[in-house]
């Protein structure tokens, strides 16, 4: 317990802010703590009419997860009260919406820890305006940590829209990443199929399915949402942002066609091992039907010749024994016959 909270809230200060960086499109992003950012905010609420013309921005990340964070966004940023509903709300889909003249966006990721688990995706909330991009996590997410480390290498952001693309990216590596693992994974069950030596395989493309299916729904952005944020882009977007955009959005149907590809495969192939089964089924039942009709006589005359009645023929006979052998044995020989024509028949 004490160590999961310490992962949660680990980083954050007292305002609840993991990291702030100020840009510019000129220069690589530097730290800024709370306290500057107030002051820094209130700078350019002094100075508007030279703010507008300052291409300056800030990226603050925060810990939902920690007391203080919303509670020091609502006090200290001019955030509208639909982003706020947002961290509230059960919809967790990926997607860009334009709303008041500002981009909100929710990405969803995998948490940060060494192996993927279906279940550990963790959701980021985003607001981007022209002087300001607003992230919110309650558990660590990869994508914000590669964000990080490329801002601290030095990479140059020229506009928060910019920040946005590289989550998007990184995100459509993250599928990338995971459909290259998942395929070589159904290549190796494909080939223990194809080999005759099956396995956990249906257990295991199940799993796979699910896994895709999911990640197909909750990494995968809405193209509605999209469209119109392109067709309608806000007033303060770059040219270059929306190309960004454009690009980013074609790079993850690009994805996307790919994880469709692959659960159709893994569709195919459980299909398949499914015949097989049926098959072996089938064969199995065959064979026990044939067992129990070939016995089939030898049980009707022994049940016969084991009534305790008078008059059983070939009771004085010395050669009766051999001579019901023969007639079993002939009735079991012309009732294998006939099951194996009708099997050919069919």
């Amino acid at each position: 317990m004490k160590s999961e909270l310490l992962l949660q809230t680990y980083g954050a200060d007292s305002s609840g802010m993991v990291c702030g960086f100020r840009f510019s499109p000129t220069q690589a992003g530097q730290p800024i703590d709370a306290d500057n950012v107030v002051q820094w905010l209130r700078e350019r609420a002094d100075h508007a009419d030279t703010a507008a013309k300052d291409d300056e921005f800030l990226w603050l990340h925060f810990n939902l997860a920690h007391s203080a964070s919303e509670r020091w966004m609502r006090a200290q940023l001019d955030l509208p009260e639909a982003f706020f509903d947002a961290l509230q709300e059960g919809s967790h889909s990926t997607r860009i919406e334009h709303a008041d003249g500002a981009l909100r966006a929710v990405v969803n990721d995998v948490m940060f820890n060494l192996e993927f688990i279906p279940s550990e995706i963790a959701t980021l909330w985003i607001y981007a305006h022209k002087q300001l991009i607003v992230t919110a996590r309650l558990k660590p997410l990869r994508s914000v940590d590669r964000l990080r480390a490329s801002v601290r290498e030095g990479e140059i952001f020229r506009s928060p829209v910019e920040l946005l693309v590289h989550l998007m990216r990184d995100q459509a590596d993250l599928l990338v990443q995971i459909v290259r693992r998942t395929s070589a994974d159904v290549d190796r069950i494909e080939d223990r199929f194809l080999s005759q030596r099956p396995t956990q395989n249906r257990l295991d493309l199940g799993a796979m399915r699910r896994t895709l299916t999911r990640l197909q729904r909750m990494l995968a952005p809405e193209p509605g949402a999209i469209f119109r944020l392109l067709a309608r882009p806000p007033r303060w977007l770059h040219p270059e942002d929306v190309q960004d955009l454009r690009e980013s959005t074609e790079e993850f149907s690009v994805v996307l066609s790919d994880v469709a590809g692959l659960i159709e495969r893994v569709r195919l192939l459980q299909e398949e091992i499914t015949a097989r089964l049926e098959e072996q089924n089938n064969r199995t039942l065959f064979t026990l039907t044939l067992v129990t009709v070939l016995a089939m006589p030898i049980n009707i005359v022994a049940g016969f010749f084991g009534m305790n009645v008078g008059g059983i023929p070939l009771a004085e006979n010395k050669h009766g024994f051999w001579m019901m052998v023969l007639l079993v044995a002939g009735f079991t020989g012309l009732t294998g016959w006939w099951a194996f024509r009708r099997r050919r028949e069919r």
